[in-house]
């Protein structure tokens, strides 16, 4: 019986006839002739509503079913399906509120939707979530009404699911193929003009029409009477580091993620194209020291490798110690490699407290300073100023613009590459300078 209660729920047109009956039996005292009216009125209510308890009672009437993805991607629209089946044997309204995990702190989720006798249906929703973690699912609660619509019943499904969310592995997917695709420059991704032969020797070919006459080996053309021609390839197994500054300065949010997030999903995407271009794919973060480092490896379990350490890595708030990176890749880095450091440098002043560690760096290696445009600045910056103080607020603003140029300008006099870019344009950008690195062959 207890439970019987539990699942009953009066809906609105409950309490509008309610409201009917006692305003006909309050006009009752003044027409005594109403009285009669709502007393039949009153017993065709009661009918009526248990007409609608039998109904929506006499049988297990609904079946929900929620599927979720093995994982969330984080960032990205994640498809939620629900499939309903319907047993009655008459039409009905639902409302469904699927229990979302806290990390949405969403309470006003739901689904009305009509469902007609005897079939199925499935609906859809994305969720996007915008921290890494565990994300638990609770309850699907569907409330049924009958065409009477005076109460419904609730049915309650699945118990409480936990779905990994991890980095953006459907960007990964997405920037893989426009990786290799030829039509890339269509989605920003720009053609690189390759500079020169490498000098990885692969193997000595007679020669074919259309081949670089530059290529002939006259030695070999010699001893075989034959043009012989020598035959390049791409130089491979050069190793690519993501370094990602876990500083205070990467907890920034923009569109909802962090800087660090945005770091992560393309830390995730390069590594993946690097292994695809033959090349060693490795990481590792630094704060106060280096951490979770992953040796640049062309294994296949390689990205399984890189992902499950992105998975739970956390800002700190403390002030990143260059110099302590800067002894560590001496120390564990002793191949000439390519160094994508994810950071962000917000004045002149912070760029030249760590200017010495990352000329030291850049010494032994490729290194590439990608930092952050303040996307919001630039929005305020575009609005106009219509009082005194808001000219020296978009004065500042525009100060501040300016010195991300300048730390551009400052990185390029001292010989180290850089990237600013917008949070959202940074996967695209860093697969930019790593084709053009490549195509240059200064790695």
């Amino acid at each position: 019986m207890k439970l019987f209660l539990k699942n009953i729920y009066l809906e609105f047109s409950f309490f509008v006839g309610l409201i009917c009956l006692i305003a006909i039996y309050i006009l009752a005292f003044q027409f005594p002739g109403l009285l009669i009216i709502a007393k039949m009125l009153s017993f065709i209510f009661a009918i009526l509503v248990l007409v609608d308890v039998v109904l929506l009672f006499k049988q297990n009437g609904i079946m929900a079913k929620r599927e979720l993805p093995e994982k969330l991607s984080n960032g990205d629209d994640n498809p939620i399906n629900i499939t309903l089946k319907n047993n009655y044997n008459f039409n009905i309204t639902i409302k469904l509120i699927d229990e979302l995990p806290f990390q949405y702190q969403k309470r006003d989720f739901e689904i009305n939707t009509k469902l007609n006798k005897l079939s199925s249906k499935t609906i859809k929703y994305n969720l996007r979530p915008l921290e890494r973690g565990e994300y638990h699912f609770g309850h699907l609660n569907i409330y049924t009404c009958s065409p009477f619509k005076l109460i419904s019943r609730r049915f309650k499904f699945g118990n409480n699911a936990m779905v990994p969310n991890y980095p953006s592995f459907l960007q990964l997917k997405k920037f893989m193929l426009l990786a290799f695709s030829n039509k890339v420059f269509e989605f920003g991704l720009k053609r690189i003009r390759r500079i020169g032969h490498t000098m990885e020797f692969e193997q000595i070919k007679d020669y074919v029409t259309g081949d670089d006459i530059r290529t002939i080996n006259w030695k070999a053309t010699a001893k075989r009477n034959q043009l012989m021609v020598n035959q390049f390839q791409d130089e491979r197994s050069q190793p690519i580091y993501s370094v990602i500054d876990m500083g205070r300065t990467m907890k920034m949010p923009f569109k909802g993620l962090s800087l660090l997030d945005y770091a992560i999903n393309t830390t995730l995407v390069i590594s993946n194209v690097a292994l695809r271009k033959q090349d060693k794919a490795g990481m590792f973060t630094f704060s106060k020291k280096v951490d979770n480092m992953v040796v640049a490896e062309r294994r296949p379990s390689q990205m399984n490798q890189i992902m499950e350490t992105l998975y739970n890595l956390k800002t700190d708030f403390y002030e990143s110690d260059f110099s302590r990176l800067y002894i560590d890749i001496k120390r564990n880095l002793n191949q000439r490699s390519l160094v994508l450091l994810y950071t962000n440098f917000e004045t002149l002043d912070g760029l030249y407290r760590q200017l010495a560690y990352l000329q030291a760096i850049a010494k032994n290696h490729i290194l590439v300073v990608i930092f952050f445009e303040n996307t919001e600045l630039h929005d305020f910056i575009k609005n106009p100023a219509t009082k005194t103080n808001a000219i020296f607020e978009k004065t500042i603003a525009e100060k501040f613009v300016f010195e991300k140029k300048l730390i551009v300008t400052e990185l390029q006099k001292h010989g180290i590459q850089s990237i600013l870019t917008a949070p959202e344009n940074l996967t695209i950008n860093t697969i930019n300078k790593y084709l053009e690195i490549k195509a240059r062959g200064l790695l």
